[in-house]
């Protein structure tokens, strides 16, 4: 795992950082990651923040805050810490009796605490710009995708957001489910402007149509840009005035 890190962080302070409040529990009140955790929390929150700080100039606080999110939230630190060596960081973790039982070295908030800690131990040891190595070495990634994924944090809210600004109205979804109570299916169907654009499935209504959201999203985006690139490119120029200050009549202006 050191490997994947590609820093090295001392014996006891790695034990500290991958011992779970179960083990510690069970093995005589042992100290838990928990302060490394809420440590590394601290680091990594800053250094992806100062990140699209620097990187969005122009962004707004809110919309900043909604890219942070999608980075900075349980289920990406999980898949972060998923990939990292063989086995992932949930093959090391130090963890109780009960919680090894009922899988604990998958879950997501297991792995994402981790993770955090893993993080405070390598500002604690190496500082804050290895920290902040590290943090880039294990994030780039979602940082890259982050305009993307920020949308994905609601993808009802961000159609709704989205059919707003086309002046195409409120997504209408509908929902039907399948098979015994105690194991339903849901697909649902989401229309914009009485027309059907995403489908999605999901074991809760909420996720049928978080998928059909996202679907519809994902086309209705990739349409409109194709319909602003193809405006732009019959009108080059933009809407000009002519010679004498004054706009052509029947001229419209620029969106």
């Amino acid at each position: 795992m050191l490997a994947a890190l590609g820093v090295e962080i001392k014996p006891d302070l790695l034990t500290l950082a991958l011992t779970h409040r179960s083990y510690a529990y069970e093995n005589g009140g042992l100290p838990p990651n928990e302060r490394l955790e809420f440590l590394g929390d601290a680091v990594l929150g800053l250094v992806i923040t100062d990140h699209l700080y620097n990187e969005h100039p122009d962004l707004p606080e809110g919309q900043l805050a909604k890219l942070r999110a999608s980075v900075v939230n349980m289920q990406a630190l999980a898949g972060v810490a998923r990939g990292l060596g063989k086995g992932g960081l949930g093959a090391h973790l130090l963890l109780g009796k009960g919680e090894e039982l009922t899988g604990g070295r998958d879950k997501a908030s297991i792995l994402a605490d981790g993770l955090e800690a893993i993080i405070g131990a390598v500002y604690l040891e190496h500082g804050i710009e290895v920290a902040r190595k590290l943090v880039h070495r294990l994030f780039d990634d979602l940082l890259a995708e982050a305009p993307l994924r920020g949308a994905g944090l609601d993808w009802k809210t961000s159609l709704q957001e989205l059919t707003a600004s086309a002046s195409l109205g409120v997504p209408e979804y509908r929902v039907v489910d399948t098979g015994p109570d105690h194991q339903k299916e849901f697909s649902a169907t989401v229309l914009i402007a009485g027309e059907p654009r995403g489908e999605g499935r999901g074991t809760t209504k909420k996720e049928a149509e978080q998928n059909a959201a996202e679907m519809a999203w994902r086309s209705l985006t990739a349409e409109l840009e194709a319909g602003k690139d193809s405006e732009d490119a019959g009108n080059p120029g933009g809407d000009k005035e002519q010679a004498g200050g004054k706009a052509q009549p029947g001229a419209t202006t620029g969106q």
